[in-house]
């Protein structure tokens, strides 16, 4: 199926292109089947994977305005560092890795499209997924007029030979390992690798040794213990082992701890957002243990309810960020309150890392809310008078004494 009429006028569109089989073949299928000029956007987000051959390959292509950008820094400061404050978990286990990378694409494309007066934006998810809403949500609300070409849901590409067909029909390059039918499909970047379908699509059968790309397997691990520590200010970690580094900087060294130690993996089945489930194999190693030691400098520095209030709201969170939405006003607004309660988030983490575990054994803090005085076994020399204690008691139950008597004993209703 080709375009819709509406779209048969597009000129310039910027690609999310990565100079893989499957965004080298959507280049040249816009060229032919748009006949409009096109723009191509790699960005460097920490998945360790050259970005030049990705250059070279949209030069060959005619290309002649090709972007190729370092945003790891950006990626870890402005996105991941933000959701990391909040503790966010998706469905209470998933680092949401691949979600927070698409919104900084996106703005990222139409930043572009706006430089070079593009009137279309394309990117390479399928229609299956989440990424595409991701992509076309945060697309619509940075430029609400912009055109989006989606090829997987308009094109009769329909399987990998039709692909690998075209592409030796246009003279694509195809790398050997791609000819073959992938065991699998797999997202990296600086946060997690995401490795999904194929080969892992029964969540019956365990995932084999070699699905693994950012970790060992815990049995693998050193029998000793690494320790570490880590200092955060405002709620953001900013040392390892009293040594400061930039945010991706840091995130990387993680990496490398998390990956000796086994640490980070997750074999998931997920909600998607467009309905169906689906199993994924995730490794998010410096983000495993980030997460622990930031619930750990927390721990002392929260007030009781501000730590209860963001709790009950970060699943909320989570699914505002899976779903696509990290460009709306309640993301906007929950990101607001999230930030608000780290001013004091500020001090010093002491874990253990452990085949896979990651322990928290210590934890300090200028801004400290512990105070030993006062939860003392010892003599607390009148810090906190005992008897206090009865008529809060009493005044709690008092509800429950009243039901009880008049026959709804034990809470019934």
């Amino acid at each position: 199926m080709g375009p819709t009429s509406a779209r048969k006028d597009v000129k310039k569109v910027v690609l999310a292109y990565s100079g893989g089989l499957d965004t080298s073949v959507i280049l040249r299928w816009l060229q032919k089947t748009y006949g409009c000029e096109v723009v191509t956007f790699t960005a460097d987000l920490g998945q360790g994977e050259e970005l030049e051959p990705a250059r070279k390959k949209a030069e060959m292509f005619g290309v002649k305005e090709i972007f190729v950008e370092d945003l790891r820094e950006t990626f870890v400061k402005d996105f991941v560092f933000p959701m990391f404050r909040a503790n966010t978990l998706y469905e209470g286990q998933y680092l949401l890795g691949t979600s927070i990378a698409r919104p900084l694409i996106a703005q990222r494309q139409i930043e572009i499209a706006e430089a070079v007066g593009a009137d279309a934006v394309a990117h390479g998810a399928t229609g299956k997924g989440n990424d595409q809403v991701r992509f076309e949500l945060a697309y619509y609300a940075l430029k609400p007029d912009i055109t989006v070409i989606a090829p997987w849901r308009e094109w009769d590409l329909t399987s990998r030979t039709r692909l690998l067909t075209f592409a030796e029909e246009n003279q694509i390059p195809i790398a050997k390992d791609k000819r073959g039918e992938a065991p699998f499909s797999v997202d990296a970047n600086l946060l997690h690798s995401s490795s999904e379908g194929k080969v892992l699509e029964d969540p019956a059968i365990p995932p084999e040794e070699m699905v693994f790309q950012r970790t060992i397997s815990p049995e693998a691990a050193p029998d000793k213990p690494t320790e570490i520590t880590i200092d955060f200010v405002s709620g953001d970690p900013v040392a390892i082992n009293g040594v400061a580094m930039s945010p991706a900087t840091l995130l990387t060294r993680l990496n490398e701890l998390g990956k000796a130690n086994g640490i980070g993996r997750l074999d998931m089945v997920e909600n998607r957002f467009v309905g169906m489930k689906s199993r994924g194999i995730y490794e998010t190693p410096g983000g495993t243990i980030l997460l622990t030691a930031h619930r750990s400098m927390e721990s002392i520095t929260l007030d009781r309810e501000a730590m209860h209030l963001k709790d009950s709201l970060m699943p909320r969170y989570a699914s505002i960020l899976y779903n696509g939405l990290w460009f709306s006003p309640e993301r906007r607004m929950l990101q607001a309150l999230i930030d608000a309660s780290q001013h004091s988030v500020t001090g010093r983490v002491r874990l253990k890392l452990y085949k896979g575990n990651v322990i928290c054994v210590g934890r300090e803090s200028p801004n400290s809310l512990y105070d030993a005085r006062v939860v003392t076994f010892e003599d607390d020399e009148g810090a906190y008078n005992q008897q206090d204690a009865q008529g809060f008691i009493k005044l709690n139950a008092l509800r429950l004494r009243l039901g009880a008597q008049i026959g709804r004993k034990g809470g019934a209703l």
